[in-house]
């Protein structure tokens, strides 16, 4: 685990599964004129040039390294980026009005998660795969106009930070701020990243005026002392760039290190507000700017998990408070290049906050992903003192291969509210419009869309296009043909409509990351069953479920008339995903495809205390 890897031509592979993804294609062509300046100050003030930069945006933690893959059959949870996936986080972002990111971290190997992949594997160790995707990342941001706030630590254990540099040693998370050798450790990782030579650009991240600032890191729970070495030894490093203090006053979001305000290589102040109380916002706002005094630009790094009530509150107090240099809402995911989204829930949000989805969805109702997102936009342009422009049409998606008619996907089209799904029986024929409008950001980690009007035996060709309140995006791709061997009956398990019959179950919801941010799930104990009939003989079944202990939680019966029943075997698939970080539920994959034909009836019986996600029938 602990080598450096070196690669120009890099293909990133997911860990633990060894399964390719994209290869990163070289460049040396890029012309450093996206960005005319450098970040500066004066006083309060961010400038760019001789112009105020003054910004509402986002945070995207998934920027430079993936924490939510969370396909049902996938293990590991982290993976690096694709191309596509950060290039449609930094159009989302530009499309949002919203002038530059902050990213997470740099992540540090963990003992206890071996089979992550990482950046930092040891005390000066580090992954050229992984750098190479901060390659690709600045690379994009300079061609998509939109900086990056690069935070260079994390305070947590999540994705590895101060604890994981510790933890090489030896030694504790308090010993992280006072120990030479940790500090020392610490700095290697300094250099070794001011100092690299973009391998896809040729420029030195201390030359690239992507970059707005380094944050010495998230949430920091560090000691002045600590933070005015640190960042004595960035600016002893590069001169170009802002410093900003990543301090964080844990239980109190009211104070900002007095003695950075004064220290003469800490350039930006910064705190984060996740108040349980609206009303003390603002105050502990105007407490740290109190301390600042004016003497140097404020941001508010993190700031989430309330109404959208609440946001415009707190935007126009930063666009009337020109103290303030801007703030990043808590966050956002880009779209998936599987197809859909990738999805994140954390307990603190309350249960019920999620990773915002550009440019909403219906499935964000429950915390008004619409209105906030629009909001946000309005804002981004106002405090720049721009007019809203309309949204541009989508670009046209990507539908990607199908194997089955009722496994659809697509890669999504920044700012697309919906997709049109046309098919075809020939290449060059008529085509038929057979879905309007569908989101996709109504499931997570499975196929979009599934087909049920087809014939089987029959062929076809498919392709989509994107939507949104301006216009209609050119097609897709097509994609066939595509016989029709078999139908599937797909329930989702939002409701007990698809359901032909049920008994003592319930639909549950919230505290998605304890399964695999499966959004809407159906919950039994013992005696509880669910039952399905489809128009034909059943020839598969997959049924996504989870469990809390290593016993069966489920037995699945067969009948030909609904009267009498047969009970089937079927494969337990098991993932070993319980406890962790969020105390996950155990995913079981049941399977079967080796139905002896004449049987349109299923009936699951509960035996544990369960839970299912989805169900798929497939039948001839």
């Amino acid at each position: 685990m602990k080598k450096i890897f070196f690669y120009v031509f890099t293909l990133i592979f997911c860990f633990g599964c060894g399964t390719p993804r994209h290869t990163v294609k070289t460049s040396t062509n890029l012309k450093d004129n996206t960005f005319q300046n450098f970040i500066t100050t004066n006083g309060a003030y961010l400038m760019d040039g001789n112009k105020e930069f003054r910004f509402i945006s986002m945070n995207i933690p998934n920027l430079n390294y993936i924490e939510d893959e969370l396909d049902f059959e996938t293990q590991n949870p982290y993976r690096y980026p694709t191309e596509f996936e950060i290039r449609d986080a930094f159009k989302t972002i530009k499309q949002m009005g919203g002038k530059v990111v902050r990213m997470y971290t740099l992540p540090v190997f963990r003992k206890d998660e071996p089979n992550n992949p990482t950046f930092i594997t040891g005390p000066g160790e580090f992954v050229e795969e992984a750098f190479v995707i901060n390659d690709l990342m600045l690379k994009i941001a300079n061609e998509e106009g939109v900086r990056v706030v690069f935070s260079l630590l994390n305070n947590w254990k999540w994705m590895g930070g101060a604890p994981q540099y510790a933890d090489f040693r030896r030694k504790t998370f308090e010993d992280f701020w006072v120990d030479e050798q940790l500090i020392s450790d610490y700095k290697k990782t300094i250099e070794y990243t001011l100092n690299r030579k973009n391998t896809l650009t040729g420029i030195r991240y201390k030359d690239d005026k992507s970059i707005l600032c380094w944050e010495t890191g998230n949430e920091l729970n560090s000691p002045y002392s600590w933070v005015k070495e640190i960042a004595a030894y960035l600016k002893q490093l590069d001169n170009n760039h802002l410093v900003m203090d990543g301090y964080y006053a844990m239980d109190n979001f009211r104070y900002v290190h007095q003695e950075s305000v004064e220290d003469p290589n800490v350039d930006i102040l910064s705190s984060h507000h996740y108040e349980q109380d609206p009303y003390s916002q603002i105050e502990n706002i105007e407490s740290n700017l109190s301390i600042i005094k004016g003497r140097k630009p404020y941001i508010l790094g993190e700031l989430g998990f309330e109404s959208t009530s609440a946001h415009r509150h707190v935007y126009d107090y930063i666009i009337a408070n020109k103290e303030i240099a801007g703030t990043f809402n808590w966050s956002i995911r880009s779209h998936r290049e599987e197809g859909g989204f990738y999805w994140h829930s954390e307990p603190v949000g309350h249960n019920l906050y999620k990773a915002y989805h550009w440019p909403g969805f219906d499935s964000g109702n429950d915390y008004d992903e619409k209105g906030l997102l629009q909001l946000m936009r309005e804002k981004a342009y106002e405090i720049s003192g721009l007019d809203v422009p309309e949204l541009p049409i989508p670009q046209a998606p990507t539908l990607l291969p199908i194997n089955y008619v009722y496994e659809i996907s697509w890669q999504g089209s920044v700012g697309a509210s919906g997709y049109n799904i046309e098919r075809s029986e020939s290449k060059n024929g008529l085509w038929e419009t057979i879905a309007h409008n569908v989101s996709d950001a109504a499931v997570q980690y499975v196929p979009i869309f599934n087909d049920t009007s087809v014939e089987i035996g029959q062929s076809y060709y498919y392709r989509v296009e994107a939507l949104n309140t301006s216009g209609i995006s050119s097609k897709s791709n097509v994609i066939g043909p595509i016989k029709v061997g078999e139908k599937a009956i797909i329930d989702e398990m939002g409701n007990l409509m698809t359901v032909f019959g049920y008994k003592d179950v319930t639909v549950n919801k919230g505290l998605d990351r304890k399964f695999k941010e499966d959004t809407e799930r159906i919950l039994g104990e013992l005696g509880a069953e669910l039952s399905y009939v489809v128009p034909g003989n059943i020839d598969g079944i997959k049924v996504y479920a989870y469990e809390q202990n290593d016993l069966d939680g489920l037995e699945f019966f067969v009948s030909k008339d609904g009267e009498t029943f047969t009970s089937m075997p079927i494969d337990a698939i098991k993932q070993s995903k319980g406890g962790g970080d969020y105390d996950y539920w155990n995913p079981v994959l049941y399977k079967s495809d080796d139905l002896t034909p004449g049987y349109n009836y299923l009936k699951i019986k509960f035996k544990n205390k369960t839970q299912i996600g989805r169900v798929l029938i497939s039948y001839n």
